[in-house]
């Protein structure tokens, strides 16, 4: 992994880095208002179970049925929950509870708990909750069955409408959405070796769904996650609408040393876009679900890093301490940018990631995979601490995740809007004798202070750098159609050489832009 290592980047982490957001501040009450009541459910009680797991190995989950081994993947989508027997429903209640179906791509089957006055209770599996279409089974199947997840509706677009809030269904891996919004990014609740040969797949055993109160906005789940390397506890309060919000508190609980813990983990889909458009039969102009890396660093920089989908996986560290906010953004809302009737890429969420407390030292992970089709989730971004892990010690941390179709990052500052390259042709003057390669950018800014500097662009400087190979040609162009400037720069590099570019603008020594930055090999 190659660390970038500059001014923005801080380095070093420290102690035990995510401590500040312990269990105990997000845990429910466990004693009761009279003695003889029993104890009430909450997440107290799911830590403790986590931490029990850790204490022993990885233990194997049970098959599924040989009926839904075999049973055709196409007609498995036929199944379907059916809304009249959704969970939840009782007098004044905003949520509806779904389970899902299991089928022959289920890794594993999940047990879903209902919290009503304190108790759990889990959901048995039975026929009458689904519509199973073509879907047929010779015999009944078994109440401890368990589910795929479940998804957890609001009337999130219209008043009387229930839509998908949040959905947990496969290893990890969740997503939750605000208004106007179609699925695309995921969140992953832990991830371990991503982007590495030896990369594992935490996954949930049991989720814990509160019984929300008559008109409550607001909604509690419980996960317990299990896996190779690390077992953990995992609350999440989410609170849907226009710009959604989920709250996540987690202990972990490492079984063994070793291994890179990605934690609040944001996955997507970068397929190609303006700046790489590539040769083939696509119609689409672009295909991703998000197309950049926004961060906020400890030291108050805002960075966006394009993203790409390479030729060879590469994963990229950008080190911090204290980070403010990171996360996977899908800036270009314009559906003639896609011209994609049905994917919706323009209506896909961004996803980003608050961290309450101090996380200390560490860094953003960033891992590219190649993809050659939409089906792919090749981009991932996670926090990775520099924090000690032993077995035995809880790992403890907390944040706010935001589903948004805002950018959610600068304000008063320009940011990037567009990216493009090309070849040049000839030679870059002043280049390297052995130079392996030249290339192109220009990089368009918008918003914050800029429109205002339209009528004297003298005063803005471009600043630029590379710390390989050499950055020359630096220009700057007022771009109207933007409301903001465009800056260009001409790289160059020798043969396999790799640069980290860093693009920003400011003027008489004030930042104007968030900082563009993105690796280039010559």
């Amino acid at each position: 992994m190659r660390n970038i290592d500059r001014r923005g980047f801080v380095v070093s982490l420290a102690g035990a880095g995510l401590s500040a957001a312990g269990p105990a501040k997000a845990q429910n009450p466990t004693t009761s208002a009279t003695s003889s009541a029993p104890p009430r459910f909450g997440f107290v009680d799911v830590v403790r179970r986590a931490r029990d797991l850790a204490t022993a190995p990885l233990a194997a989950s049970p098959p599924l049925p040989e009926s839904i081994v075999r049973l055709d993947p196409e007609i498995a989508r036929d199944i379907r929950f059916r809304p009249d027997r959704a969970f939840l429903a009782g007098a004044g209640s905003r949520f509806r509870l779904q389970t899902i179906h299991l089928d022959p791509r289920s890794a594993r089957p999940v047990t879903v708990n209902i919290i009503r006055d304190g108790i759990a209770t889990p959901i048995p599996y039975a026929g009458n909750l689904f519509d199973y279409g073509r879907a047929k089974f010779e015999r009944p199947l078994p109440l401890n069955l368990g589910f795929a997840g479940f998804r957890l509706q609001f009337p999130l677009n219209e008043p009387k409408a229930f839509s998908d809030a949040i959905v947990f269904t496969g290893s990890s891996e969740f997503r939750f959405l605000g208004r106007g919004q179609r699925p695309g990014a995921s969140l992953r609740a832990l991830c371990v070796n991503a982007g590495l040969d030896s990369e594992e797949f935490p996954f949930f055993r049991e989720f814990w769904i509160e019984t929300p109160e008559a008109n409550a906005a607001r909604a509690t789940i419980y996960g317990l996650l299990d896996g190779d390397s690390v077992t953990g506890a995992f609350q999440f309060k989410i609170a849907p609408g226009v710009e959604s919000r989920l709250d996540v508190a987690a202990s972990l609980f490492p079984r063994r040393v070793g291994g890179v813990l990605g934690l609040a983990a944001v996955s997507s889909m970068y397929l190609q876009g303006e700046s790489d458009r590539r040769a083939g039969g696509d119609y689409r102009p672009e295909v991703h679900n998000s197309d950049g890396l926004a961060m906020h660093t400890g030291a108050d920089e805002w960075l966006w890093r394009q993203l790409r989908n390479p030729v060879k996986g590469a994963r990229f560290a950008f080190l911090d301490t204290n980070p403010r906010g990171y996360g996977l953004m899908q800036r270009d809302r314009a559906f003639d940018h896609y011209q994609d009737l049905d994917a919706g890429f323009e209506t896909r969420p961004n996803y980003w990631i608050e961290p309450a407390g101090d996380w200390g030292d560490g860094h953003v992970e960033l891992v590219e995979r190649p993809a050659t089709d939409a089906d792919a989730s090749n981009i991932l971004a996670a926090w990775v601490s520099n924090a000690p892990r032993e077995p035995g010690k809880p790992v403890n941390l907390a944040y706010r995740a935001i589903a948004s179709l805002e950018h959610r990052s600068t304000v008063t500052l320009g940011r990037v809007a567009n990216t493009f390259q090309s070849p040049l042709s000839g030679s870059v003057e002043n280049a390297p004798a052995t130079t392996g390669g030249a290339r192109r950018f220009l990089i368009d800014f918008s918003g914050g202070d800029l429109a205002y500097y339209l009528g004297g662009p003298a005063a803005i400087e471009v600043v630029a750098s590379a710390n390989n190979g050499q950055v020359s040609n630096i220009g700057l162009t007022p771009n109207p159609h933007v409301k903001g400037f465009r800056a260009s720069i001409d790289v160059s590099a020798a043969p396999g050489q790799t640069a980290d570019l860093r693009v920003s603008l400011r003027a008489r020594g004030r930042v104007l832009t968030e900082t563009w930055t993105l690796p280039w090999t010559g």
